[in-house]
């Protein structure tokens, strides 16, 4: 089963696009494991203060579908560098709309998953 870093904003574009998350997932990587940092899942539950009742992140579903994760190191707090950090030990590909994230992850070669005009997920190759 593959396994897959969420970062904050991927998973608020996944529920902006209005994709169906298991199905995408399955067509991309067949059976897939979403795993969740603590950061991460804070940072959501801050944004999703912000949003609109309407706009909702769906918090709970993200919970049932995902499983937590450890941080390799407290030394950064930041999401970004956890989930790096992470993808860098165990090359497991990161879900995210972040340029500045995708950008450090393209350059050491780690996969990224992100979400096309399209509303798929797709594997980005390129920058």
């Amino acid at each position: 089963m593959q396994q897959i870093l969420i970062d904050a904003c991927g998973w608020v574009a996944i529920i902006d696009s209005g994709m169906n998350v298991d199905s995408e997932l399955m067509r991309v990587f067949g059976p897939a494991q979403l795993l969740l940092l603590d950061s991460v899942q804070q940072e959501l539950e801050h944004v999703n203060t912000e949003r609109p009742r309407n706009k909702n992140l769906l918090l709970d579903l993200l919970e049932q579908k995902s499983q937590p994760i450890e941080a390799l190191s407290l030394d950064s707090a930041h999401p970004d560098d956890q989930l790096f950090d992470l993808a860098v030990k165990h090359t497991i590909p990161v879900l995210t709309v972040d340029v500045d994230l995708k950008r450090r992850l393209y350059e050491q070669g780690l996969p990224i998953i992100e979400v096309s005009k399209k509303q798929r997920l797709e594997l980005v190759d390129s920058l």
